[in-house]
């Protein structure tokens, strides 16, 4: 494999399904050596910002809905199954099901993506509490507050990628 292929490979998955944003990377230049965290997080972001809306619209809904049918059937990618799973996305009464369904299917809806939040260090009832207010958002804020969390999770991503770095 090239040196580009290992690279999307290792990477490809950190913006969900969006392996262009790791190729367009790649091709720019933009990885310094050594690679740490930090320095892919920089190359990976800097492309995602640079995409078109389009495509910035598209990574947003590429992401699964937080406990919802993808979970449900386990075909989340494994660092979505993890996190969700971290934040006990995975342990919800019915009732909880019932009000993340509810929200989830409101906030597609109102926004045509679904509600993205960088779950780590978050529970349930935060998530849930972050879900209720946003959902009130204009389109405009909410896109930039999804695009701004599809950062977070990706920086994330990488510093279990990247540990020590």
């Amino acid at each position: 494999m090239t040196a580009r292929g290992d690279f999307v490979t290792m990477f490809g998955g950190v913006f969900e399904h969006s392996p262009f944003i790791a190729e367009r990377a790649y091709d720019a230049g933009l990885m310094l050596v050594p690679l740490s965290s930090k320095s892919v997080h920089d190359a990976l972001t800097s492309i995602f910002r640079r995409a078109s809306h389009a495509e910035r619209l598209g990574v947003l809904r590429a992401h699964p809905d937080l406990a919802g049918k993808l979970a449900i059937a386990g075909e989340l990618t494994e660092d979505s199954r993890q996190e969700q799973a971290g934040a006990g996305l995975d342990r919800l009464s019915p009732t909880e099901h019932a009000r993340f369904t509810e929200l989830n299917t409101a906030y597609t809806e109102k926004f045509g993506f679904p509600f993205i939040i960088a779950v780590k260090g978050l529970t349930k009832d935060d998530i849930l509490a972050a879900f209720e207010k946003r959902i009130h958002n204009s389109a405009e804020e909410e896109f930039a507050t999804a695009t701004a969390q599809v950062e977070k999770i990706a920086l994330l991503r990488l510093q279990s990628l990247l540990p020590g770095h």
